[in-house]
């Protein structure tokens, strides 16, 4: 099964420069605990994002860069693949695997996705990457559960997970 997690404010915004365009400390720990022990799928710019491999987590990173497959051709918790036929092989053997950006395999799998886990932030921000459109009429709202604004985490947040409709957990 695939699923989607993302971030996003009220304008869709899902980036600024190759970074989330905010500090959420409270959306980290929730993909922190959704992703956590699930294979993880990226672009090469969302890769390169990260300070580092995220643990408990199996990496596969679409790319068309020799120099990173290279630098981790003996380290096993990440793949670097260079096609999106490579790629869909893979999804299409794994129990749960989540894509986590960037917008182009967002796009890419809209038509394969069975979850969406979303976090709409309520406030809007500078982007210049958004989320593509996803048609909602597809999916069933299965979970909603507001975060907390607190000094750490300053912006109104709601943690939202679809489910496509006609398929079973």
């Amino acid at each position: 099964m695939l699923a989607y997690i993302w971030a996003e404010d009220k304008e869709h915004h899902i980036g600024l420069n190759g970074h989330l365009p905010w500090h959420l400390p409270a959306d980290l720990a929730y993909f922190k605990k959704i992703t956590k022990n699930h294979p993880i799928v990226m672009g090469r710019k969302t890769f390169d994002s990260f300070p580092g491999l995220l643990p408990q987590r199996h990496h596969f990173v679409l790319t068309n860069s020799i120099d990173l497959k290279t630098k981790f051709k003996d380290d096993d918790r990440i793949t670097v693949m260079n096609n999106i036929d490579d790629l869909s092989s893979v999804i299409e053997q794994k129990d749960l695997i989540f894509i986590i950006g960037g917008a182009s395999l967002f796009a890419e799998f809209a038509d394969k996705v069975d979850f969406l886990y979303v976090t709409r932030i309520n406030s809007i921000f500078p982007g210049d990457t958004k989320m593509p459109i996803i048609d909602e009429k597809l999916f069933e709202l299965i979970t909603k559960k507001n975060g907390t604004v607190d000094e750490k985490n300053k912006y109104p947040h709601v943690f939202e997970v679809y489910q496509r409709k006609g398929i079973s957990q």
